[in-house]
């Protein structure tokens, strides 16, 4: 996507051997900075620390994170044992996203098919480019399904503004291209709908606030930031005509893990009887887990991303207490929606409904059924 008129992802491999870089999202929209990663640790720092996020370029950076775990091996040689390890150490830096797991078993499978030395180096750094570039494919392909939704809104409305509400970031920032549940917004938009989108400020870490205004102010779409409790009142008197959101884990029976609070807008959603669509790649199904809230690890993070917020003041980012001191705080940062309350998803292959038998007709291949 276009920042400041000049092309951009939220990783590449720069051009130095060795080196991936990465948009450090942290410090979004106030600066934009680039942060380069050498290592393998570099790598799961950036994943901890949400310098990079979102699950399919989470998975993304996984990938490029085997690659860097080879360029560093022991005489370059990547062999089983030593890559076996840092891929474990990787896979391990969050556990709710399948798409890390995904990614770097993916890159690990494809290094053990060649023998340790330069032709497996060449299979890492093939692969892992292989699936930036599948990604970014598939999420345009969202974008083009998840489009017919909002063209049919539009039809129904005589071309007045359809309003799509949204939650968290699950843009090009969060993925790689195009986005999941911007997608095809971006799409609507290109072909002239009229589109306007409701941001959900999305605490703790404000990535709505922060980074989905940023995206859809540097692509030109309507939008409006409100506070995370405002939605079910929007969808009370009428505001809003569907719910979009992405997802960082959703199983094959429907069940969907995204960043907390998704769950409350799918309930106000079915309430109010609002279509609640969840986009995805397939890289984001869980293909073993079959219930959602028993089985999706729900990660708990510092308590202090409650506690604190950060803004720009006088040029400078500034970090402030909000309660008192000594107040304790809990920090989930995923909730899981059951999937009766999702009314389809939009995935690369086209919409499905939230039940095994759609997931399993649209991806006969993916699991052995």
């Amino acid at each position: 996507m276009n920042s400041n008129s000049k092309h951009m992802r939220p990783i590449w491999l720069a051009e130095k051997k060795g080196m991936v870089q990465v948009i450090d999202q942290r410090y979004l929209p106030h600066e934009l900075i680039v942060k380069d990663l050498k290592t393998v640790n570099d790598t799961i720092y950036a994943i901890k620390q949400m310098v990079v996020r979102g699950a399919p370029l989470i998975g993304a950076t996984g990938a490029y994170g085997v690659y860097l775990a080879a360029i560093n091996s022991p005489g370059k040689a990547a062999d089983n044992e030593y890559l076996l390890g840092e891929c474990e150490k990787l896979k391990a830096a969050r556990p709710t996203a399948v798409n890390l797991e995904w990614g770097v078993d993916r890159v690990y499978n494809a290094a053990v098919k060649k023998a340790p030395g330069e032709n497996r180096m060449d299979a890492i750094k093939a692969e892992a480019r292989k699936i930036v570039e599948e990604e970014a494919e598939n999420c345009r392909m969202i974008g083009v399904h998840g489009c017919d939704l909002i063209e049919e809104f539009s039809r129904k409305k005589g071309g007045k503004t359809v309003n799509i509400l949204t939650h968290c970031n699950a843009g090009w920032l969060a993925c790689i291209e195009y986005g999941t549940a911007t997608a095809p917004i971006y799409t609507a938009f290109e072909k002239g709908i009229d589109v306007h989108v409701w941001v959900d400020e999305t605490r703790p870490l404000n990535q709505g606030a922060r980074l989905t205004t940023w995206e859809l102010a540097k692509a030109g779409v309507k939008h409006t930031l409100i506070t995370d409790n405002a939605g079910g009142h929007l969808m009370q008197h009428h505001m809003v005509d569907m719910v979009m959101v992405g997802t960082d884990r959703t199983t094959h029976t429907g069940d969907v893990a995204n960043k907390i609070g998704t769950y409350l807008k799918a309930l106000a959603a079915k309430d109010c009887g609002i279509p609640f669509y969840v986009a995805l790649p397939s890289s984001t199904f869980d293909w073993q887990l079959t219930d959602g809230i028993a089985q999706i690890p729900i990660e708990e993070r510092d308590p202090d991303e409650v506690r604190f917020i950060e803004g720009e003041k006088d040029g400078k980012i500034t970090r402030v207490l909000v309660p008192p001191a000594d107040s304790p705080a809990a920090n989930f940062a995923f909730d899981v929606t059951p999937a009766r309350l999702v009314t389809a998803f939009i995935t690369e292959r086209g919409i499905c409904n939230a039940n095994v038998h759609d997931i399993k007709n649209l991806f006969p291949d993916k699991k052995q059924w």
